[in-house]
């Protein structure tokens, strides 16, 4: 007999908040203090023994509970899914504003079926927020549920936005960015895309993009915000290969196509 929907659903959350408040204390307990500091992409892309540990952290409290669950991580984890769920992990998502102990970073956890995500979690540690939703079933902050923000104008509109890693890379989104400024209330950078998504989907922001992220990046977040009602889908105006766009409907597409145009003119699409 398949195990009914709704139950499963509901275990699944419980075990990504158990696990994300899990891996939360363990970046705690490391803050201020930086150990085995290492570059990824490039050397403005680190990676240090708190990312690795949080991972480590989530894969042994889930697998300890479903063994034959799969695994995709950030720093690594990588397991075929036996039962047709998957974890999309990032175990520190902001680690350059976790090494230079500014706050905004987030522990990101997603269950997916194949049909994407089913539960997803992101939890500020540091404020002590849960983000959470079910598919079909609302998103909640601490339990309270959260809409996005009533669609706005773009000229009105606050934006949140992020910045690739390599030199190339950031020449290019910031040149998109300087023709999108005068046409948007403001520009936030807060340097997690997972709270990104989850200050969309609480009413924060009105609206988020970024290219280059990654599918651990906004595998919890994007169910999140979709769920407060905002839309969410890929969005990468410079031609890269990953990217995502969140807003209310009717300002996503206003922004959608702003920020296309801004990339026409700047000359900088692929």
């Amino acid at each position: 007999m398949s195990p009914d929907p709704v139950a499963l659903s509901e275990s699944l959350l419980d075990l990504a908040m158990r696990a994300a408040r899990a891996a939360g204390a363990e970046l705690l307990s490391r803050y201020g203090t930086v150990s085995g500091l290492d570059a990824k992409s490039s050397a403005t892309d680190p990676v240090s023994d708190a990312d690795r540990a949080a991972e480590d952290l989530l894969v042994a409290m889930i697998s300890g509970e479903r063994p034959r669950d799969g695994f995709v991580g950030e720093e690594g984890a990588a397991v075929l899914s036996l039962s047709g769920i998957t974890w999309v992990l990032d175990p520190l998502d902001g680690t350059v504003n976790y090494l230079y102990q500014l706050d905004n970073f987030s522990v990101s956890v997603a269950a997916e079926d194949a049909q994407g995500a089913v539960v997803g979690v992101v939890y500020d540690p540091v404020r002590n927020l849960m983000f959470s939703a079910c598919r079909g079933g609302g998103a909640y902050r601490n339990g309270l549920q959260i809409h996005c923000a009533p669609a706005v104008p773009a000229a009105l509109a606050l934006v949140s936005t992020g910045f690739g890693y390599s030199a190339p890379r950031r020449a290019a989104q910031g040149a998109v960015i300087a023709r999108v400024l005068p046409l948007v209330r403001d520009i936030r950078r807060i340097g997690s895309a997972a709270l990104d998504l989850c200050g969309v989907a609480a009413g924060a922001t009105n609206a988020y993009f970024e290219e280059g992220v990654q599918r651990w990046d906004i595998a919890a977040g994007g169910l999140i915000a979709a769920e407060a009602g905002a839309t969410v889908t890929t969005f990468t105006p410079t031609g890269v290969a990953t990217g995502v766009l969140a807003a209310a409907p009717a300002l996503h597409d206003e922004l959608r196509s702003l920020v296309m145009t801004a990339a026409e003119l700047a000359g900088v699409r692929d």
